[in-house]
């Protein structure tokens, strides 16, 4: 388990006092060095700067990072290594939960202390998640104390220690035990059991997962202990993780709206979780993953369907109510109201708006029957105290909304500018509208509860509910109205062309002002992300590619192609000149000749010239000043629509108007019109294609190195930033949405934070490749056939015949013809190279699990998409059209997804299972940590060494 080998300590022994050594084998670069710092002044009181420099010297093929430091008796103190530059500006740190030190009992002035560690990956971190400690492996959290950590033995005290003999403590992380299981240490000595599990020294739970045990090692002739300068007294060795065969597990996947079941009103609701954590557990899952369920209510009608648009990032969405479940008393004609509209409600699809003023309706007369019991109740006392930092300005920006009948709050007269003063008055309990304020508060209240509970009985059933962070905010939301200076409300968010859309896309969200959000350490994401916790153990970061960069583009924007990231250095005019690039205004404004015009637009090209147009020089043409962004041309288009005679074609004429103002090679930044950034697939215009060669082969070589090269390190830099406070925020499980345009230090970063990425077959992140080969996917990730952004597998299979027979001769090497349908067997062996991948996890949607079995096929599988994202105003509004009640009666389905899941090696969530699975495969019910179980390979410049010393 532990190499003993000691190497040279810096420092000198100090004998009024107890010195502490550390050692940690790490590769490091040229320039780079390793410290220790901790909470404690005598290592730096978490100041790099003042922390303990370390020394290193190579011993046995490994770099070995050492040093020590003089400390009281009695020392304790939580501690982390980091990796330093020549100034010691901090380059990374150990990810994993701070490190513990506690001098052994029996520890005396004069004694030489060493704490030998191993570094500590975001991976180490994992086991410590709410996921696994609260839900996965919760049994094994809970075991007895058998002896506070850092205690020794008495055996090892000072009075019965031999002059040579040195007293070594062994720890171990071990999170995921048998009940009646122990751990234990082995090795060539008596003591450690001659290589028998039998005989070897079995170590004691000190709690957080962590097992301890001590040994009193004798002379050198007996072990391989080296004292090449001064022997320490006492050797702490934490061995980091225990080397087992690493946990996997699958789940499902599917929005909230889409569930349905017998109770509901039209549209899935919070409680009806509870069934769908008992299908889950049958059908072997761990986990059930969710699309956002923030309050979205912004423009009152269908458009609201789409869940990345939060109008509060805390407020949870009245349409998942269950208003059945808000009192005991509902009144009789208020029942038959609600049967009726179940009813009326439970078509084929969502019908977003009529569902959501059916639930607000009765629950506003529910509200008028117990608001004085449940206002004044202690419940909601707590609820209210716990929360009123955002639930006030909530309820007071839905007054408004509805009030002015707009979320625009540049409509909102006085109230356009939010202030305290004026929140408190809009909420005060002598106001004329306090009963609807209250209202909002009651919704976001029973929401709560409903929720709360879902997620309780999804922890006691041994099942993560995943939730979604989504990247952005509505630009009409609370949280935009309430903390201004966080957003860059000039600007929206979206993505550079890729596999979905040649045109890249808008999502409509302000930026974040990253630098403003800083000087509170990012409070609002902080609150954010611990709001989430108190629902969920694991979450999905949307684009987590935003905490790297963000692709930015200017709010005059309507698609996504003329953006440029942010942030990133863009290029200089001074850069730009000195290779030869000097003509700008021809680099960055459209060129439009009559040719030109008259090739696209026929006969009418005239009457569009005068529209939208001016001559500036003979044939040739620019954009008027009230058409020259694509919001004006597509309002000035709606408003000439009969002056051009063209009603029936709105829609491919601003396409066309639009091909011709993104027509550019170069982008003007708009806050500094010497700085350039180059238009996305630049080589696919006219303009570029119009230069001479010298222009081209210069800008195609700038044009790579601005999105392949030049911005590397200051993304890593701004990411480091952001994602560890997310990180530190709460204690779920975290995955990053890492699809689309992958910029290199992405998963470097994501592998260093223990942040786990995810694989869509059709969307494979190496180069060259057309489908992801799972079985070739790295541990740290989550699998998928499909996600909501994409056709579900049964409509990938269908829709691309040529795409289907290539992946038939990939993986099955058959040159047969393909069935054309996505019958059963088809889906069973693409879900079993899913669930067969080495991925942490293999999370499946709903619908494809469905394509096991014929009868759930009849629905067109068009049908069953969740978003189609080339298309901004996309309804959202999918049901699985079968209940979850009827699911958990099919047994038939059950049984194939059950045989899936057991014939992986996956875990299953029976723990009966689990223990007779296990039973007879370790001597006696004991783990051994043995000779040769070694992690992962490590990178970071972290030496694990293959094959261990033990004593």
């Amino acid at each position: 388990m532990v190499n003993l080998n000691l190497g040279l300590l810096s420092g000198t022994k100090n004998l009024k006092s107890i010195t502490v050594g550390f050692r940690i084998p790490y590769y490091t670069q040229w320039g780079q060095h390793l410290l220790v710092c901790g909470s404690e002044p005598v290592l730096g009181s978490w100041n790099a700067k003042k922390g303990l420099l370390l020394s290193p010297y190579h011993q046995d093929g490994e770099l070995i990072w050492s040093g020590s430091v003089p400390v009281p008796a009695e020392f304790e103190c939580e501690y982390s290594y980091y990796v330093v530059d020549e100034e010691r500006n901090v380059l990374r740190w150990e990810v994993g939960n701070k490190r513990k030190l506690l001098l052994p009992d029996g520890t005396q002035s004069g004694h030489l202390v060493e704490f030998h560690d191993l570094w500590q990956t975001g991976s180490d971190g994992l086991p410590f998640r709410s996921a696994f400690k609260n839900v996965i492996f919760r049994k094994s959290w809970s075991l007895k104390i058998e002896r506070p950590r850092g205690v020794a033995h008495q055996e090892l005290h000072q009075e019965d220690l031999l002059a040579d003999s040195v007293g070594v403590q062994f720890k171990v992380c071990c999170p995921n035990i048998e009940e009646g299981t122990s751990i234990c240490v082995i090795g060539s000595p008596l003591k450690l059991g001659q290589w028998k599990a039998r005989g070897g020294l079995k170590l004691n739970y000190t709690g957080e997962s962590v097992w301890q045990a001590d040994l009193e090692a004798g002379s050198n002739r007996e072990t391989t202990v080296d004292f090449s300068h001064s022997q320490p007294k006492y050797v702490v060795c934490s061995d980091g993780l225990m080397r087992e065969m690493p946990w996997r597990g699958a789940g499902v996947a599917i929005p909230m709206f889409s569930i349905r079941s017998e109770e509901d009103l039209g549209v899935g609701e919070f409680l009806d979780l509870k069934l769908l954590v008992d299908w889950a557990v049958e059908s072997g899952f761990h986990l059930v993953q969710l699309l956002p369920i923030n309050d979205t209510s912004v423009h009152g009608m269908w458009w609201d369907s789409y869940p990345y648009s939060s109008l509060s990032v805390f407020a949870l969405h009245p349409l998942y109510l269950r208003v059945q479940a808000l009192s005991d008393t509902i009144p009789e004609d208020v029942k038959q109201e609600i049967e009726q509209a179940r009813l009326r409600l439970d078509g084929k699809d969502v019908d977003y708006e009529a569902t959501m003023a059916t639930k607000l309706s009765i629950a506003k007369k529910i509200f008028a029957q117990e608001k004085e019991i449940i206002l004044n109740s202690s419940s909601f006392q707590k609820f209210f105290s716990e929360n009123k930092d955002w639930l006030k300005p909530y309820a007071a920006f839905c007054f408004l909304r509805d009030f002015f009948e707009t979320s625009d709050r540049s409509q909102w007269g006085s109230y356009a500018h939010f202030s305290e003063k004026k929140l408190e008055k809009l909420v005060s309990t002598d106001s004329l509208h306090h009963e609807i304020i209250c209202f909002h508060y009651y919704t976001q209240f029973h929401l709560h509860i409903q929720l709360s509970e879902a997620a309780d009985y999804a922890r006691k059933n041994g099942v993560i509910l995943k939730g979604d962070l989504p990247i952005g905010v509505d630009r009409n939301s609370v949280d935009t109205w309430v903390y201004p200076n966080l957003f860059r409300m000039n600007t929206s968010t979206g993505a550079p062309p890729d596999y979905f859309d040649k045109n890249g896309q808008n999502w409509g969200f302000p930026t974040y002002n990253w630098e403003e959000m800083s000087k509170d350490n990012y409070a609002w994401w902080r609150a954010r992300l611990m709001q989430m916790a108190k629902y969920f153990t694991a979450y999905r970061i949307d684009h987590i590619l935003g905490f790297f960069r963000i692709w930015e583009l200017p709010d005059h924007a309507m698609t996504g192609l003329c953006g440029k990231f942010r942030p990133s250095i863009p290029l200089s005019q001074e850069e730009l000149e000195a290779e030869g690039i000097w003509d700008f205004d021809r680099l960055t404004c459209p060129r439009i000749s009559r040719e030109l015009l008259e090739d696209k637009f026929g006969a009418s090209w005239t009457i569009i010239a005068s529209i939208f147009m001016k001559e500036f020089q003979k044939d040739l043409y620019e954009f008027k000043e009230d058409s020259n962004t694509e919001k004006k041309i597509a309002s000035k288009l709606k408003s000439s629509l009969e002056k051009l005679m063209l009603l029936g074609i709105e829609e491919k004429l601003r396409q066309q108007i639009f091909d011709l103002l993104k027509d550019i090679v170069l982008i003007r930044d708009p806050e500094d019109p010497r700085k350039f950034y180059p238009r996305f697939n630049m080589e696919d215009t006219l303009s570029f294609k119009d230069l001479d060669d010298h222009s081209k082969n210069t800008l195609k070589r700038l044009y790579y190195d601005y999105y392949f090269h030049r911005q590397e390190s200051l993304w890593r830099q701004n990411a480091m930033k952001t994602l560890p406070v997310l990180l530190n925020s709460s204690d779920m499980l975290a995955c990053g949405e890492d699809l689309g345009l992958i910029p290199s230090c992405v998963h470097p970063v994501m592998q260093e934070l223990g942040l786990i990425g995810l694989r869509i077959q059709r969307m494979p992140s190496e180069p060259g490749l057309e489908f992801g080969i799972p079985s070739q996917y790295a541990y740290m990730t989550v699998c998928a056939p499909s996600c909501h952004d994409c056709s579900t597998l049964r409509a990938w299979w269908e829709e691309d015949e040529g795409r289907r027979q290539r992946f038939f001769q990939t993986f099955l090497g058959s040159n047969n013809s393909p069935p054309d349908q996505c019958i059963p067997e088809i889906a069973n062996f693409i879900l079993q190279q899913h669930v067969e991948a080495p991925s942490m996890w293999s999370i499946f949607p709903l619908q494809d699990l469905l394509a096991l079995k014929k009868e759930y096929t009849t629905r067109p599988a068009a049908e069953e998409t969740i978003n189609d994202p080339t298309n901004p105003k996309h309804y959202w509004r999918y049901r699985v059209h079968v209940t979850l009640e009827a699911l958990l009666k099919d047994k038939d389905l059950i049984a194939v997804i059950k045989d899936l899941v057991r014939g992986s090696g996956r875990s299953y969530p029976s723990q009966e299972l689990e223990v007779s699975e296990l039973k007879g495969t370790v001597p006696e019910k004991q783990q051994v940590v043995a000779d040769g179980l070694e992690k992962a390979p490590q990178t970071n410049g972290i030496s694990r060494k293959e094959t261990v010393a033990v004593l």
